[in-house]
């Protein structure tokens, strides 16, 4: 299965590049993965809640047009569901034998993610009821996607 992260800001820091790279290279033997980043739009200090909503809008057709009607798309929300590891290997496990082509998985800009985004995505998921920096919820997610292939595989991982 090929897994697609798109994080509409940029990976910025090197403590959290590294990381990402790391655990992309530790998933090669699972599955195609691939990090697409840099979507959001520029907004001014003083933007205003329209400036806003149509920046949105904007990463949201981004997004969109990256994504075919045959793949799967999850969009990450606090609002979106909590899952265990194994419940997210357990997801990933039926995500594996859908029939899908791609797993994409969307991590917002630090105003969130475009309703029309939320509307497509066939899964809503939150790592956490905290809100974490974009670059650092990258770095948990893939981290995670591991752990699952790990679990799915019933490979040893440091708990």
């Amino acid at each position: 299965m090929k897994y697609r992260i798109i994080s509409v800001g940029k990976i910025r820091e090197p403590f959290y590049q590294a990381g990402v790279q790391e655990y992309l290279k530790r998933l090669t033997p699972y599955a195609t993965m691939e990090l697409v980043e840099g979507l959001e739009e520029k907004l001014s200090p003083k933007a205003g809640d329209k400036d806003i909503a149509r920046a949105l809008d904007k990463e949201g057709e981004k997004i969109l047009n990256m994504i075919s009607d045959n793949e799967i798309l999850v969009a990450l929300d606090i609002k979106g569901r909590q899952l265990s590891s194994e419940a997210l290997a357990e997801t990933m496990q039926r995500w594996n034998l859908s029939g899908k082509n791609r797993v994409n998985l969307v991590v917002g800009s630090s105003f969130g993610i475009a309703p029309a985004v939320k509307t497509r995505a066939d899964h809503l998921i939150s790592i956490s009821p905290m809100t974490f920096l974009h670059q650092m919820t990258v770095l948990i997610l893939t981290e995670q996607l591991y752990r699952g292939f790990k679990i799915l595989k019933g490979e040893p991982y440091h708990k």
